[in-house]
């Protein structure tokens, strides 16, 4: 054994963990919306949760990943923990496909047809290659770059393993191999640790079984060295997966992460148990010393994991009820929003539809209480109160937490997305969560309006609140076009709001007129002028902000206005487009009608 074949063997190991990486990581990046949707739809059935468990870890290849979105969904509210208790069963044995892939280098001893060979790790690492860089360069479809990295990180992941198993068999010669897990055949308490160990330091269970199975290459791994290390994996890969759940997690996610600990300390007293058991009384005579093979190896990980979660599925309220203990309840919080807030979690980062989705929740939740507020400090122009005035301030400290929270979280989003359509989502919501915080700060400012003219014993003219009525009927009517367009990326929704907002400004003209007429005769209080400025200029920028949100909608559905935004809707305006003309006269014919009534006193 030379220095140069542990450098072969490292150098395998991590061309085999890198591809592993890319692979998963670029799995999830182009599955999380999906997987987001049907985690979302899983019911209080456990064996569909259980199901659904394998199915997401099969295709991420990764356990922990698995838990960890189960985590975040079940912190965020969209899953219960009782939901969850299935999928993190699942999960533990979905990832057990990944060793039944690395199986295939099990081909290279059959030798047989060219169809076979296809199949083989050495032929499978070049394809898998070739077909990635292909799809990456060439750019051939939407999603080529992402799929060519799935492909380059599978083929990586081969060439590692191929790398791994010419290795050892460099170190069979020396003994060393044969030594170490001769030791292990007759110690299972240390094959249990080094399992548990490697499986935490590589935080990857499919990874630790990879390593073993390339290890079987040398041909002098038997059962019974080898049971106990795979036991061992199951525990270091839980805890692994349990502080990561428990990073700014909330108590629910936390107790995630506590119930897969549980199950897998189930999992390795029940397999420890059993095979000592069916062992002494010569179950396993023709098994014990037997050589393993990476078939083998990929074999008992997946009958010890599909053995325990039959046996231990009716522990599932059991460990739900032991996790209810473990994780202390937290005390009550004050801020209604501080469990949307949590949901803002990193640990989504490497799923960014699950991310994206907090960040949404969030930004909905901003603009549906900013406008609630709005239209509690128009009614302190009618009608003043001071603890009215204070809840103002309240609420819009909340737009302003949240606001906070989320465009830290947004910032901090934005390194791990490759997506062009991940980033483009991101764009948008980091330009609306700036309109959403400036419409909070309009209900603060028209709520001082109104504190300066309740403080100066001012008020308007009757006239002036009816026709600021049909302003105000006019300004929610932007605001639901708003709404409608961020909530359910309404194109129709979003084009109509530019015109309206064009209204808007002439309707406020108009009022200006009439203002400075009442003033000329003595209708309107002089003092009332600079207050009645600040308010239309309040709600000039409502429009603003609404005309905004409306362009960041149709910048998203077609990127390629990112460059001209309003300048579009302005081409639109001077072009005479028929559906921006036909809005604009429908609404100027509708509120210049009831301003009308106003102003020749025939309102209803």
């Amino acid at each position: 054994m030379s220095f140069f074949d542990i450098l072969s063997l490292l150098g395998g190991l991590a061309m085999f963990l890198y591809g592993m990486r890319l692979m998963g990581d670029s799995l999830k990046e182009n599955s999380s919306g999906t997987l987001k949707k049907v985690m979302e739809k899983v019911t209080d059935n456990a064996f569909k949760a259980f199901g659904l468990g394998i199915a997401v870890t099969a295709l991420i290849q990764s356990s922990t990943a698995t838990i960890v979105i189960t985590s975040g969904l079940v912190g965020a509210g969209i899953l219960t923990l009782r939901q969850s208790l299935g999928i993190i069963i699942g999960a533990n044995v979905g990832t057990t496909v990944t060793g039944q892939i690395i199986r295939l280098l099990d081909l290279n001893a059959e030798g047989g047809t060219s169809f076979l060979r296809l199949f083989q790790p050495s032929t499978l690492a070049p394809l898998a290659l070739i077909i990635g860089i292909v799809l990456i360069m060439t750019k051939l479809f939407r999603n080529s770059r992402s799929i060519g990295s799935i492909a380059v990180g599978f083929g990586i992941l081969f060439s590692g393993l191929l790398n791994m198993t010419s290795a050892v068999a460099a170190l069979q010669k020396s003994g060393v191999v044969e030594q170490l897990f001769s030791s292990l055949g007759s110690n299972p308490f240390l094959g249990y640790l080094i399992g548990a160990g490697v499986a935490f330091a590589l935080q990857s269970s499919s990874a630790t079984i990879g390593i073993l199975q390339a290890f079987s290459a040398s041909g002098l791994l038997t059962f019974n060295a080898i049971y106990s290390v795979i036991v061992g994996i199951y525990l270091g890969d839980c805890v692994t997966t349990a502080i990561v759940c428990s990073i700014g997690a909330n108590r629910e996610a936390k107790r995630v992460g506590i119930v897969n600990i549980l199950f897998n300390l189930s999992e390795t007293v029940l397999v420890l148990a059993v095979i000592t058991l069916i062992h002494r009384i010569g179950l396993l005579d023709g098994l014990w010393n037997a050589t393993v093979n990476s078939g083998m190896i990929a074999n008992t990980n997946t009958i010890f994991n599909l053995a325990c979660a039959v046996c231990l599925f009716p522990m599932l309220r059991v460990y739900e009820k032991l996790s209810d203990r473990i994780v202390r309840k937290e005390k009550e919080a004050t801020d209604p929003h501080s469990e949307l807030i949590k949901a803002l979690n990193p640990v989504f980062y490497t799923t960014p539809a699950l991310a994206l989705k907090s960040c949404y929740d969030v930004l909905l939740t901003m603009f549906t209480i900013a406008r609630e507020n709005l239209e509690r400090a128009q009614g302190q122009i009618s009608e003043f109160s001071e603890p009215a005035r204070d809840r103002i301030t309240a609420v819009e400290r909340q737009v302003d937490r949240l606001t906070d929270n989320l465009s830290r979280y947004l910032v901090e989003m934005l390194p791990h997305l490759k997506s062009e359509a991940h980033i483009a989502i991101l764009n948008q919501y980091y330009k609306v969560s700036t309109e959403f915080e400036n419409l909070g700060d309009r209900a603060v400012n028209i709520s001082d309006i109104a504190t300066k003219l309740s403080d100066n014993h001012t008020g308007f003219s009757e006239t002036f609140k009816k026709e600021l009525a049909v302003l105000q009927g006019l300004i929610q009517d932007v605001l639901d076009d708003a709404e409608k367009a961020f909530e359910e990326r309404s194109e129709p929704a979003a084009a109509a709001i530019e015109p309206k907002v064009h209204v808007v400004n002439d309707l406020i003209n108009r009022m200006t007129q009439n203002h400075f007429t009442r003033m000329s005769a003595g209708e309107c209080s002089y003092l009332a002028d600079a207050v009645f400025s600040n308010l239309m200029a309040e709600y000039k920028r409502i429009a603003g902000i609404c005309s905004n949100t409306g362009m960041a909608t149709l910048v998203r559905i077609h990127p390629e206005l990112a460059s001209k935004e309003h300048m579009f809707l302005e081409t639109l305006d001077k072009n005479g487009d028929a559906r921006y003309r036909n809005i604009l006269e429908q609404t100027h014919t509708r509120y210049f009608s009831l301003l009308d009534q106003v102003e020749t006193g025939q309102e209803g």
